[in-house]
Parts: C-alpha cells; sequence; structure tokens
C-alpha cells in the first residue's frame, strides 16, 4: 500500500523540496502498537518550592516557584485536541527559565566560543537521510541536497486544502539561524530578535555550552501559567487579548496577515507584555522546543489518582501521521498561528516536529534546574 501521505509529512518537516519523491515510494503501512511505560509515577518527595537561598537569580532568568497545576486540556477550552486530554494534575519542582527565548546574540555568542555549525549549515549526507525514510526512497539530484532550512512562503495568494502545509512552506537553500531567509538575508540589527532555524540538535549543543538544558513540557506549561492554575492562556482566559498579548497571524492564514498585533512576521523578544511572573512571548512569535518525546496517547497512559510528580515525557514515540521519524515536542505557538488553523498559542497546545527539522518560526528557551544548580557557573 503507497504511504504516500507519511512520506509527505516527513520531507515537508525536512525537505520539502523532495515532493518529487511522492509518487515513486511505496511500502508497507506501518502501524505500530505503542505501549507507553509510565515513568512519571507520583512521588513523596518534597516539593521545591522557594528559590534556594543560597544562589542568585542568572541573568536573564526568572525563578519559576515550584506548584501543583492542571497541565493538558482545561475544562473551558473547546479548541483543545485530543492530544491534550485528558488535563491532569502535576506537581513541578521550581526552576529558572529564560525570561525570553534565545536570541540571536545569545547564539552568535555561543557560535563564536565554540566554533559549532548547525545542521541546517553542514552538507546533507543521504546516507544518514535515508534512515528516516521508506526503504526504496531514491536519491535525488546532488544539485537538490544542498544545505538549508524551511521558510514561510510569504507570496501565498490561494491554497486548495488546509491540510496541505506544503503550500505555504517552502525549502530554502542557504537558509540558517544567520540567514534566516535564505543566503542574500542577513541578522544584521536583530540580535534581540530570537534565533531560528534551530534544530533539536543544535539547541542541546546551546544547553552543554551554557550548562543548562531544555524545559520538560510540564515545566514550560508550568513556567507558561505563571501564576494561574487553570489558565488557556499565558495572560488568562480571555481569548479577545489575543492581540495585545501575542505575536500571532491576524487575517486570513495563510494569504493575508493585517499585522493588527503590530508585527506580520517575527518580532523582537520582549515585544509584547510578560506574564504574571515575568516571562515574555510564551505565547506566539516562535515555537519552543522541549525535552518530550512526541506521543499522541501520552496523556492517557498517566497514572492520575494523583498529582504526576515532575513528568519526563513519554518513553516511546508514537505519531501516527509520521511513523518514520522521532519527533520532539515543542511549545507555544508561533506568528502564524491562527485560531482558523492551529490556535496553538493556548498554554495546552502541543505540537511536534521531527528532531532534525528546522525553520523560520522555530526556537527554543532554556532552564536550570535543581541538578544544573549544583554546577552552575555564573
Amino acid at each position: 500500500m503507497k504511504s504516500v501521505e507519511s512520506l509527505k509529512v516527513i520531507l515537508i518537516k525536512r525537505f520539502s523540496l523532495l515532493v518529487i519523491l511522492f509518487s515513486l515510494v511505496a511500502c508497507k503501512e506501518k502501524n505500530p502498537q505503542v505501549e507507553t511505560t509510565d515513568l512519571n509515577e507520583v512521588s513523596t518527595k518534597e516539593l521545591l518550592i522557594e528559590q534556594p537561598t543560597d544562589f542568585e537569580t542568572p541573568e536573564g532568568m526568572v525563578w519559576v516557584s515550584g506548584k501543583t497545576f492542571v497541565q493538558g486540556a482545561k475544562d473551558a477550552d473547546g479548541m483543545a485536541m485530543p492530544r491534550e486530554k485528558p488535563g491532569h494534575q502535576v506537581s513541578v519542582d521550581g526552576f529558572f527559565i529564560d525570561e525570553t527565548e534565545v536570541t540571536n546574540a545569545e547564539f552568535r555568542d555561543f557560535v563564536e566560543a565554540t566554533n559549532y555549525i548547525t545542521i541546517a549549515e553542514r552538507p546533507i549526507d543521504w546516507e544518514e537521510m535515508k534512515k528516516d525514510l521508506p526503504e526504496g526512497t531514491p536519491k535525488p539530484a546532488d544539485s537538490i541536497l544542498q544545505p538549508g532550512s524551511l521558510v514561510f512562503n510569504k507570496d501565498v495568494d490561494a491554497v486548495v486544502n488546509m491540510q496541505n502545509y506544503g503550500q505555504w512552506w517552502k525549502w530554502q537553500t542557504g537558509a540558517d539561524w544567520k540567514h534566516p531567509y535564505g543566503p542574500n538575508s542577513n541578522i544584521e540589527e536583530k540580535d534581540n530578535f530570537p534565533v531560528v532555524h534551530v534544530a533539536y540538535e543544535d539547541a542541546l549543543a546551546y544547553c552543554k555550552w551554557a550548562n543548562r538544558r531544555l524545559p520538560t513540557e510540564a515545566e514550560w506549561e508550568r513556567a507558561a501559567q505563571g501564576n494561574n492554575n487553570n489558565a488557556i492562556y499565558t495572560w488568562g482566559n480571555d481569548a479577545g487579548e489575543l492581540s495585545s498579548n501575542a505575536n500571532t497571524w491576524n487575517g486570513t492564514f495563510p494569504t493575508s496577515n493585517t499585522g493588527e498585533d503590530g508585527f506580520k512576521y517575527i518580532a523582537p523578544v520582549k515585544s509584547f507584555p510578560a506574564n504574571s511572573i515575568g516571562i515574555y512571548d510564551m505565547s506566539g512569535n516562535v515555537w519552543e522546543w522541549t525535552s518530550d518525546t512526541y506521543n499522541d496517547n501520552y496523556y492517557k497512559t498517566l497514572n492520575t489518582s494523583a498529582p504526576v510528580f515532575n513528568p519526563q515525557g513519554a518513553t516511546e514515540y508514537y505519531n501516527p501521521q509520521n511513523p518514520y521519524q522521532v519527533e520532539m515536542i515543542m511549545k507555544g505557538g508561533s506568528y502564524l498561528c491562527h485560531a482558523s488553523y492551529c490556535s496553538s498559542y493556548r498554554i495546552s497546545a502541543r505540537m511536534s516536529t521531527s528532531r532534525d527539522s528546522g525553520s523560520d518560526h522555530l526556537g527554543f528557551r532554556t532552564v536550570v534546574g535543581e541538578k544544573e544548580l549544583k554546577t552552575y557557573n555564573k
């Protein structure tokens, strides 16, 4: 049976230029039986709530106190997707988190200190790439397999099917963190914009250099909730306040953005108000990597008889729409989110992308938790 749709998901996320392969690939459809072992058991360990008295807040970070709250879908949220359900109580230890996404300036410091080269800048290794594709996928011409990344196609004037996101994404050779729209673009005078075109491996490399880590999905939601326990959005429950609190798509997606919120595309960090504990841009602007492996059914496997303590996410990957590549959870939505399409500026929204994927609307922020505090070098 031809798995054209499965392959389409893979290629548009990593290499939309390979659409030419769709009609060439035939393979058996995968229907994995996924069993998620729940390692997120209830603990009797005392919750770390207050900031340790012997440790000052690292520059550019905010202390998020330990708390028990509702992770996942909220009862009043009519936009919640099945993958966000059921909402469940979790208890999360306190931690520090970046008040903004990692910026171009901060990422440049890392690159200059380490000579790091991001995935989007590296030559493409077909032998590695084909491991994530259906058996028998033919190798494209070398002229096609060139370094680059995905960028939003600003010239879309009409769409046929809103399920075919290949209509508003394009593979741009030469796009990377220093050249967000291709080789003729740059990030001059954009030091305070969130860094983009950063794959999961790139984010981990930055974290290792900074002696930090990516937040878990539960930590991310805890930080986004701020002083709330059960809010739909980072500012509360009023959807009417979206334009004044987040950089999202205004108008008709993906053909017309009015820029009602002040920006048509990516915005500098801190362009919108912080949430109740001083954290910026956890809704909209750019998606953010987390450390959790994606599993469509993960929440349904949890023992919710008591709050889950410091959940670390699923131990097995499962996404029936893309069975070939392991994907990680990203949170927060981006400047492309609109109520008619994804509404992923909600706290509980959880989307996934493959670990080697970067784009011009995906970034990250870091955390320092109890483990990192022991070795953190200010």
